[in-house]
């Protein structure tokens, strides 16, 4: 049995949008952290991944959801 090595190459994404990978030494924090100056609500987002497809390490920002101040029903309280 072989052993193969590949160079994977990272790539993040959000809402549709992919961003070039700025360098092996920024994690996927500082990566969100980086483009926020463009994006601002990746200020807030969770990063899901990675997934790996074929030698492509994707990792997903997945914008937090709009729920600051709603009310979570609990049932019926008489």
């Amino acid at each position: 049995m072989a052993i193969r090595v590949a160079k994977l190459t990272r790539e993040f994404v959000y809402n549709g949008v992919t961003f070039p990978d700025p360098g092996p030494t920024f994690s996927p924090d500082d990566v969100r952290d980086l483009y926020s100056a463009q994006y601002p609500e990746l200020t807030t987002a969770a990063i899901d991944g990675p997934t790996t497809e074929g030698d492509v390490m994707r990792f997903t920002f997945v914008r937090a959801a709009g729920a600051k101040g709603a009310v979570i029903p609990r049932g019926d309280h008489a």
